[in-house]
Formats: structure tokens, C-alpha cells, sequence
């Protein structure tokens, strides 16, 4: 590993470089920041060695870009981009992104908003279930959703006019664009044409020979075991195979991935997780900011305190479900058009082929215990009873959207899992139990004179 031979003065240096990658994945002279490229530069050759040693991922810098090559083990449901205003992308943002990608690729060194979304409009009415209808607001929104995005990231600038207003009016508004295409090119390097794929399987680590199997299988497990380290907020030994069991219990393993990202592992009985207190790696800062996090904390709390209960029956205890991950397959493979995938060159994968082995897990262990959604139900009802007044607006008046809410953070934390029925409190949970809440009063001033208290903290 190359890091060990760096100066402890520059470790720091090299540590925020790794971090900056692997939460970006693509790095240009704008995005996420000025100074990120020229440091990236600086660790090229040293990230570019010790990323593929000990995560399998290919690391390609230039003048202008920096781009990560990543391997996935599996897929995951809570992945994914958002918009500006932290809105998930939908399957139609998802197309657009994808359409407009390629109409860039064919474009020269300049484009307006509306021919860009004249070219996305006939590629779409190529492809089933997808069409850009200008006329539809909803489309329009979707549609700079998709641009704002590549813009963020360098891929285009506004060189005149505003997407806004096009999206508002398409008639007389209007946007001009410069194109990067040395982004534009990095963007856009799939790793398999999905032409050639039977299924979405084709698509993950071992499929196509580039995993590093060569290197043989302990050196493999290992690198599976870092993958889900810097992908997953926790990793449980329970799913995980013999293998990738024993690598995960080898000090070795957390150690290199301390030495590369400089956080710290916390390793229990039951698996281990970055603790990364920065946030500087994490896509997701828990506790956070914001109902949905604030409820989801007491939440925890109040779910720790329902397992410890002595004076309360014990829970029923459940194994985590091992075929989420099949069941995920089988849906995106139904989706897939069939139709257009070229049987000459498509890889020889069964699609009705049973799904690998899963990992085996310990029989002995008794499951995790499970609080069942009436629980959830109720809990959040006092919850808001308590402090809804505190509360955004729009979940005061929807307790059963904020339950969901607050169970699909904690799930997406690896703190639960959903069952049918309610949820399985995991071990991480217990980091949040004893939680305590403390309401600030708000300053009556602010309220009764907006105006002046503006105005007496401005000059403060």
C-alpha cells in the first residue's frame, strides 16, 4: 500500500483526497469545489495503486477530470442522485439524464435548452415508456432537473439566459449552454453496453473478470469486505459468507481502510463501521438536521428503550430476510427491454438461472427483536403529540408519512431492517439509545416584531 510510505506531515493531505474521490467519484476544475482537482492531481499515482489494491476500483485522472471507476457486490436500493433541493431522481429524471448525456456526446462545442431538448425528445420517443413532452410542466421540471445536474457538475455552463425561465415558459424563455466534452466523456463510460446484458447482474463485481478474482479468492473476499466498509454505514458479519467473515474479523482489513480515508473503525461482536464524525466521507450525517432526522433519533431511542423494557413481554425475535436483494434483481429485470438486446454479442447469463448462494448466516443466533408498525404507529403519534409543534408543517399533519420516513432513514442507516409486519432493531441501534431532547423556546420577538429583530441581529 502506497500510503504507507507517505510522510506523516502529508498523510492528512492524502487522506482528504481519498475521501474526496470515493464521496464524488467525479472530480473537475468546478466540481465539487476549486481546489479539489489540482489536490487529486497532486495523489494521482499514489490513490491510483492503492484504490485498486484494496478496493478493486479504477482511478483515471487528466488535466481536467478525475474520474472513479467503482465496483459493485450488490445492489442497493437507498442508492441513487437527487436534485439541488435533495429531491431523489425519478425514473423520468433518471431517462432524461441518460438522453441527454447522449445528445451532448453528438453536439459541438455549444447548445440552447430547447435544442437539447428537442434532440432528447426524439431519442426518447425511441425508447418505450419514456417521452419529454415541452408542453407538460411536469416533463419541463424533470427535464432541467436532468440539466441542472450535468451543469453542477461541469458537463455544461450557462453561457446566456436562464433554465428557469424556459421551464416556466418554453415559448420565450431560453438557455445557451458551453459544453465540456472532456466531462461530458468521463460522465459517460458504462462499463458494459446494457444491449449485451440478459440481466442487471451482468452488472455487478465477478461478472465480466474485472473484479481482481486473479489475485485469488482470500484477496478478493478482502476487497469485497472494503467495498461494503466504504459503501454501507455498517456490515454485519451475519451477511456476510465464511470467507468474507474471516477477512472482516482481520484487524488488516480495517486497518488499510483507516490508513486510506482516515477514519476510524468501530468493531463490535456483531460487525464493524467507519465512524466518519466529519461527515467528510458520509452522503448522509446522522443524527442530522430536520424533522425526519430529529423524529428518526427519537425514534431509536424510544425502540431501545421497547427491547430493554423489563416490565414488557419480550419481542419477537426474526432473522434478517436474505432475498431483498434477489427480489430487487428480478424487478429491474422485468424491466428490461428485452427486445432490444443484442443476442450475438450478450453475455451467456440465464436470467431464469436460481440466484448465487446466500451467505449462510448462524443458525444458533436467535434473530433481532422486531417492534410491529402498531408500535411504530403509536410511538410516532406521541412523538408528535410531544413536540409537534416543533415539527415542519407538512409532517404535523401527516404522522403516518413521517413514520415512513423516519423507518426509511434508520433503515437506509443499517440501524433497522423492514420486515412485513414492523422492524428488526439492529445492533447499531443501541449507539442511540438514552437519547435525550431539548426544545429552545423560540424568542417571541421573533415573531411579534419580524421587522425590528431582522433588523437588531443584522447590526449585532
Amino acid at each position: 500500500m502506497r500510503a504507507h510510505a507517505i510522510a506523516p506531515l502529508e498523510l492528512d493531505s492524502y487522506q482528504r483526497a481519498a475521501r474526496l474521490i470515493l464521496s464524488h467519484h467525479l472530480v473537475t476544475s468546478t466540481y465539487p469545489d476549486g481546489n479539489a482537482l489540482p489536490l487529486l492531481r497532486r495523489w494521482a499515482t499514489e490513490l491510483r495503486d492503492d484504490l485498486r489494491e484494496l478496493l478493486g476500483y479504477r482511478l483515471e485522472v487528466t488535466e481536467t477530470t478525475a474520474r472513479l471507476f467503482t465496483v459493485a457486490d450488490r445492489l442497493d436500493p437507498g442508492a441513487g442522485t437527487a436534485t439541488h433541493t435533495d429531491r431523489p431522481f425519478d425514473r423520468r429524471r433518471y431517462a432524461y439524464l441518460a438522453l441527454a448525456l447522449a445528445a451532448l456526446g453528438r453536439a459541438g462545442g455549444q447548445i440552447s435548452l430547447s435544442e437539447l431538448a428537442d434532440h432528447v425528445t426524439a431519442d426518447a420517443a425511441q425508447v418505450d415508456g419514456v417521452d419529454l413532452v415541452t408542453d407538460r410542466a411536469v416533463d419541463r421540471d424533470a427535464f432541467v432537473d436532468a440539466v441542472a445536474w450535468l451543469a453542477t457538475r461541469g458537463a455544461i455552463a450557462l453561457a446566456d439566459g436562464d433554465a428557469g425561465a424556459w421551464a416556466s415558459d418554453p415559448d420565450s424563455g431560453e438557455a445557451l449552454y458551453d459544453i465540456d466534452r472532456s466531462v461530458v466523456a468521463a460522465l459517460f463510460r458504462p462499463p458494459q453496453a446494457l444491449q449485451h446484458l440478459h440481466s442487471v447482474r451482468g452488472l455487478l463485481a465477478g461478472q465480466d473478470g474485472s473484479s481482481g478474482a486473479s489475485d485469488g479468492g482470500r484477496a478478493e473476499a478482502a476487497r469485497r469486505v472494503r467495498r461494503a466498509l466504504i459503501q454501507r454505514p455498517v456490515v454485519y458479519a451475519e451477511g456476510l459468507d465464511d470467507a468474507e467473515a474471516l477477512q472482516l474479523a482481520l484487524p488488516r482489513t480495517t486497518a488499510d481502510l483507516e490508513m486510506l480515508t482516515g477514519l476510524v473503525a468501530e468493531r463490535r461482536a456483531e460487525g464493524v463501521a467507519l465512524v466518519d464524525t466529519s461527515a467528510r466521507l458520509s452522503d448522509l450525517r446522522f443524527p442530522g438536521t430536520g424533522t425526519v432526522a430529529q423524529v428518526a433519533l427519537l425514534l431509536a431511542g424510544e425502540i431501545c428503550d421497547r427491547v430493554l423494557d423489563p416490565d414488557s413481554a419480550p419481542p419477537a425475535r426474526h432473522r434478517i430476510p436474505r432475498d431483498e436483494h434477489d427480489t430487487l434483481v428480478s424487478a429491474i429485470d422485468a424491466a428490461l427491454p428485452r427486445s432490444s438486446v443484442f443476442a450475438t454479442l450478450a453475455t451467456t447469463e440465464d436470467p431464469d438461472a436460481p440466484p448465487p448462494d446466500a451467505p449462510p448466516g448462524d443458525s444458533d443466533q436467535p434473530g433481532h427483536p422486531m417492534v410491529e408498525d402498531a408500535w411504530l404507529a403509536s410511538t410516532i403519534g406521541g412523538l408528535v403529540d410531544t413536540y409537534g409543534r416543533t415539527f415542519a408543517a407538512q409532517w404535523q399533519a401527516d404522522p403516518a408519512g413521517l413514520a415512513d420516513a423516519a423507518v426509511g432513514l434508520l433503515a437506509k442507516l443499517g440501524l433497522v431492517a423492514r420486515i412485513p409486519g414492523g422492524v428488526l432493531a439492529l445492533p447499531a441501534l443501541a449507539r442511540f439509545r438514552g437519547a435525550t431532547v431539548s426544545v429552545r423556546k423560540r424568542d417571541p420577538r421573533i415573531e411579534l416584531f419580524p421587522d425590528q429583530t431582522s433588523e437588531t441581529e443584522s447590526h449585532e
